[in-house]
């Protein structure tokens, strides 16, 4: 007969959840961007198991979030991916955020997008690799200009 396992008194949620039978809204999201990413490139679960050295059922399961990504593991499938790893919580909507174990443990207050870094956006990081492409000094210069004029307005 298998021991049944107590948690110690006092201590809160992992925020895993999965005493009630279902995994980390967050988890989900990571899960579903990966498939999404891995789809859209035309790779099979099995290939990109076979890339990162993992069996189509471990992919299964990140995509259904059963299973959470490390981190190692998620740099080795953004890297298989071609693409940052910013980009799997990206579009995750604040009642999802809201279920990050730190914050269900008040440890992790909630940011605004409006208090998040405009320097570490997908969106500006996009429009600084564009402008580094444009390769006239005049046409970059008129570009930082015409930005700036439109920044004024209202």
């Amino acid at each position: 007969m298998p021991r049944e396992r107590k948690s110690p008194v006092g201590r809160k949620s992992s925020g895993r959840m999965a005493s009630k039978g279902f995994p980390n809204p967050i988890d989900v999201h990571v899960g579903r961007k990966l498939q999404l990413r891995r789809t859209l490139l035309g790779l099979s679960q099995e290939r990109l198991g076979d890339l990162i050295g993992l069996t189509f059922q471990q992919v299964q399961k990140y995509e259904s979030g059963a299973n959470r990504v490390s981190s190692s593991r998620l740099y080795d499938i953004a890297r298989v991916l071609e693409i940052g790893i910013p980009y799997f919580f990206e579009g995750m909507s604040a009642e999802v955020e809201g279920q990050s174990p730190g914050h269900l443990q008040g440890a992790v207050p909630l940011v605004s997008d409006e208090d998040k870094d405009p320097m570490a956006r997908r969106e500006t990081l996009e429009l600084v690799r564009a402008y580094y492409q444009i390769k006239n000094p005049k046409i970059r210069k008129q570009l930082v200009d015409l930005t700036r004029s439109l920044g004024k307005t209202k």
